[in-house]
């Protein structure tokens, strides 16, 4: 484990090193100097140059050093919007994320405290309170069928009622 991190520790140092040497070869013969210009000389992506911020304001400060004779200005307009419209949109990234993690926070500071003031049933009395809606709900269905069912019975009856009644006082034709 010690090794992957040793090892991971050495390619940053390599990345640094060549930013830094990209950085002095645009300084001394008028190169780019921008974060996707020195990015691109250096081989790395430009998160790199953002992640490390000592990197990305000696980047900006040698943007914004003055022209010496025999340098030529490479920061152009165009990469100023590039470089602000990737900060605005990071900016915004990283804005949504605090939100949904302060939303996360709140809710669970919510349950703890709710849980914790003794206001709210616990989550076994919850759970028992839902089973007893749901089995009370059964018990109605299974009365309203049982209802249903003593009507016919009943109607049933007296039919046979009606029936008998009626055997036994027609004519005895055959006693």
């Amino acid at each position: 484990m010690n090794s992957m991190i040793d090892g991971r520790k050495a390619d940053s140092a390599r990345r640094r090193e060549r930013v830094l040497k990209a950085l002095d070869t645009a300084l001394k013969t008028g190169g780019d100097i921008t974060v996707s210009g020195l990015a691109r000389a250096a081989r790395v992506d430009r998160t790199f140059l953002y992640r490390h911020r000592d990197l990305l304001e000696r980047v900006h400060a040698a943007a914004s050093t003055p022209v010496e004779d025999g340098r030529v200005a490479a920061v152009s307009r165009v990469s100023l919007q590039t470089d602000l419209a990737n900060a605005l949109d990071r900016n915004k990234r990283l804005t949504t994320r605090v939100r949904q993690l302060e939303k996360r926070l709140s809710s669970q500071l919510g349950e703890s405290v709710w849980s914790e003031s003794g206001l709210g049933a616990p989550v076994d009395i919850d759970q028992l309170q839902r089973r007893i809606t749901l089995l009370e709900q059964d018990l109605v269905d299974k009365r309203g069928e049982l209802d249903e069912r003593t009507e016919e019975l009943d109607a049933a009856r007296a039919a046979n009622r009606e029936l008998t009644r009626a055997l036994n006082h027609s004519p005895q034709e055959a006693r």
